[in-house]
């Protein structure tokens, strides 16, 4: 727990984690508004799973050129940027469905924007992390980034529902509220987190994404990551997914679902004050592979029953495991990765991961009209435990050491 004590003395990553975790709030506000609304408006699962799809197509198609900017720019400043560009999308949406003129159209086409704002973020603060962290200390500042998805999945639910129910504009008005926070306090960092000096004028902007990959495609771990990622994230979100379409049709009170979010949150930070001890005495590999079959036994509720009860048990269950499980990975990339290519290395490997997500309300939206709800997840399962196959028998994975046991960092 010392390295925890001294990140929270660290001013300029409290700065950010504060930053990051209300402009995360404010997400998982409308993220859990989105398809409450699509699904008022059209009164369709499909539509309302259209809606969410376009939030995470946005993140996955600007990824690369992220990484691109955030290995060129001053990360600070394209951070205000993208926080900026949220107000003006949240605030439109405030704006229409205040004065009832909101449209399917609008709703998608804000999902999409503000994806593509999320998508901006990402490596432009895995970069400024690792800018503002001593090295000994990213396993831990990198378990409480994770944490605030957490910290923020325990009032996002049960808030956008309760302001869901209060007035539909409210829980974007919240989003507007929270991207103009972290603008404020982003620009209070005083580390310089412009991008590292270059000795030769700066390539094209494909060979800089092509740089990124080859990197990635040379090291057998992170091709194993390439390809179980985005996997597990269709199969497990599609999942999740398809047990919270259940409960809106079953005309479940919005505040009800909203403590779903809430229980993931209490285990999700649970998870990450475990996260620093569970990376250093569990094997970096075992824990991935731990992460990878931890689903499966913990959907089979889901199949049976339909409450809010028995999906907020089993995603808070499942959930434990993650902070550990994905800042033990994040932590092992960046240490083998160049400075210069954090940002590219890290978009390459969010983008893999959300290639699929788009897809994962579709399918789940699709599954639950045609097959019904009860088939749609044992299906999932099935899926979920042939990808957990993946970092199982790869040696490459199971055989990761613990930090400790690591080999000599990138320079």
């Amino acid at each position: 727990m010392s390295g925890v004590r001294e990140l929270a003395h660290h001013r300029d990553f409290t700065l950010l984690w504060v930053a990051q975790t209300v402009s995360e709030l404010g997400n998982r506000v409308s993220l859990f508004v989105f398809p409450l609304l699509g699904y008022a408006l059209t009164g369709s699962t499909v539509l309302a799973g259209v809606i969410s799809a376009a939030n995470l197509l946005g993140v996955a198609v600007v990824l690369l050129p992220a990484g691109v900017l955030a290995d060129r720019v001053d990360r600070r400043r394209l951070m205000r940027l993208a926080s900026a560009a949220g107000v003006l999308l949240y605030g439109s949406l405030v704006v229409a469905v205040a004065g009832h003129a909101l449209t399917t159209a609008h709703l998608v086409g804000v999902a999409l924007g503000t994806g593509l704002v999320a998508g901006i973020l990402a490596p432009a603060e895995v970069s400024a992390v690792r800018a503002v962290v001593p090295a000994a200390l990213l396993p831990t500042a990198l378990a409480q980034t994770e944490a605030r998805q957490h910290v923020a999945s325990l009032a996002g639910g049960p808030l956008g529902g309760a302001l869901f129910t209060t007035a539909r504009w409210l829980p974007f008005a919240a989003d507007l509220l929270s991207y103009t926070a972290c603008w404020v306090l982003l620009g209070r960092l005083r580390t310089d987190l412009s991008a590292p000096a270059r000795t030769a004028p700066a390539p094209r902007a494909r060979t800089e994404i092509a740089d990124g990959a080859r990197f990635v495609l040379t090291h057998p771990f992170f091709r194993i990551m390439l390809l179980w990622s985005p996997l597990v994230n269709l199969t497990v979100n599609a999942t999740l997914f398809i047990a919270v379409l259940r409960l809106i049709q079953a005309g479940t009170n919005p505040v009800h679902i909203g403590l779903v979010e809430t229980a993931a949150g209490v285990s999700g930070i649970l998870g990450a004050l475990a996260a620093p001890r569970l990376i250093t005495t569990i094997p970096t590999g075992t824990l991935t592979v731990l992460v990878a079959w931890s689903w499966v036994p913990l959907m089979v509720p889901l199949a049976l029953f339909n409450t809010p009860l028995t999906a907020a048990l089993c995603l808070s269950a499942g959930i434990f495991l993650n902070p550990a499980g994905n800042s033990g990975i994040y932590a092992y990339r960046i240490h083998l990765t160049p400075p210069e290519l954090t940002g590219r290395v890290h978009a390459t490997m969010q983008f893999a991961a959300y290639s699929t997500m788009p897809l994962f309300p579709l399918i789940a939206g699709g599954l639950l009209a045609v097959v019904g709800g009860p088939t749609a997840v044992t299906t999932l399962i099935a899926a979920t435990a042939a990808v957990a196959l993946i970092p199982t028998l790869s040696h490459h994975v199971r055989t990761v050491p613990r930090p400790t046991q690591w080999p000599p960092p990138a320079v």
